[in-house]
């Protein structure tokens, strides 16, 4: 027997269960993508799939923490993979040129130290002149990649130093399926510790609620004593670092330094934020959206590939995703500005009456 109570209760809790950004229902998406695929080719739903997707999705995932911070402050970054590139094959061309090899917490410092500064010339342009962050981050996104060029190289590097080589081939997990062994890349540890550390830090920390309320309003956040140049800067500086760990982590994976790598990594990353409910006008995401855009069109590309989708469609698949969340995101923010002219009109109706 339903009583007030319960109905106020179950209604409160299906009122809360999308979340503060969508995150619930992007859930139900994608289970349903995994359900509809599983039913299609049920060689999809295994352990060698799951473990397939999260490998491919790692590096998207880094990059996609990046994004998010840019977006959650009003901002808008293009220049993430040039800033990984930059840093990571400068970090191995160095050691491979010296004939040492640093380590891999060397060769992985000496990455982030280069997308340190090369943030904090991003920050310095967007906070100190307010320049238009899209268009500051593709003029360095060019002429980072071109400087790399110019004073570090372009020769392609098929062999990494030992300590960065000797993880390309271990696993947190391997099993041995059917199709033959699979395994969790042991880099996926420090990324999940890496997500937990940016979330607590978004949620719990004065710098990301700094962030968030100058993507809600700049002007406001300076009013209420928030330093919006030195956080602004800090934050650059912290995309680079993520970027080139993110660089990193895909020269391992791919056991090589490419200086072309990455070309095109920025649809789909930014696609993955803005689906996971982070607002291209900025003060809104969550950590926990972004992870499930990440797996969300991880997951789609992979069921194209899996059905035999030719790449040009799998892109055009991404930027149609992207093309609806940003649809999404103006649809729901027109709802209340529509509703307002009605909610003041109606009382001034009936007092006519």
């Amino acid at each position: 027997m339903s009583t007030p109570a319960l109905r106020q209760r179950r209604s409160g809790l299906l009122s809360r269960w999308p979340g503060r950004n969508n995150e619930g229902y992007l859930a139900a998406l994608l289970l349903l993508v995994v359900a509809v695929m599983s039913a299609a080719a049920p060689a999809f739903f295994s352990l060698h799939t799951f473990f397939s997707v999260i490998r491919g999705a790692t590096v998207p995932w880094i990059f996609a923490m990046g994004v998010l911070l840019v977006l959650v402050s009003g901002g808008i970054d293009v220049s993430f993979p040039a800033i990984a590139v930059f840093s990571a094959y400068s970090a191995v061309a160095l050691t491979t040129a010296r004939g040492v090899d640093a380590g891999l917490l060397g060769n992985f410092a000496l990455a982030m130290a280069i997308g340190c500064l090369l943030g904090l010339v991003n920050g310095i342009l967007i906070a100190r002149f307010r320049l238009p962050t899209l268009i500051v981050t593709l003029g360095t996104a060019g002429f980072f990649r071109g400087a790399m060029i110019t004073f570090v190289g372009a020769t392609y590097i098929a062999q990494l130093p030992r300590s960065l080589a000797e993880q390309s081939t271990r696993s947190v997990i391997s099993v041995n399926t059917e199709a033959g062994t699979t395994f969790l890349h042991v880099l996926v540890v420090p990324v999940l510790i890496l997500t937990v550390l940016i979330a607590l830090g978004l949620k719990h920390t004065m710098f990301g609620r700094a962030a968030y309320a100058i993507g809600g309003d700049p002007e406001a956040a300076r009013r209420v004593g928030i330093p919006v140049q030195r956080t602004q800067v800090v934050l650059y500086v912290l995309v680079g670092a993520l970027a080139a760990f993110g660089g990193m982590v895909f020269m391992i994976q791919g056991q090589a330094a490419d200086p072309q790598m990455l070309i095109g990594i920025e649809l789909d990353t930014i696609a993955a934020v803005v689906l996971g409910g982070a607002s291209i006008f900025g003060g809104r995401g969550s950590v926990l959206g972004t992870v499930l855009g990440v797996l969300l069109v991880q997951v789609i590309n992979n069921s194209l590939v899996l059905v035999g989708v030719p790449t040009a469609w799998q892109r055009a698949t991404v930027g149609l995703l992207l093309l609806l969340g940003v649809g999404a995101q103006a649809w729901a923010g027109r709802r209340p500005r529509r509703a307002a002219p009605a909610a003041v009109k109606a009382p001034a109706v009936k007092a006519a009456a």
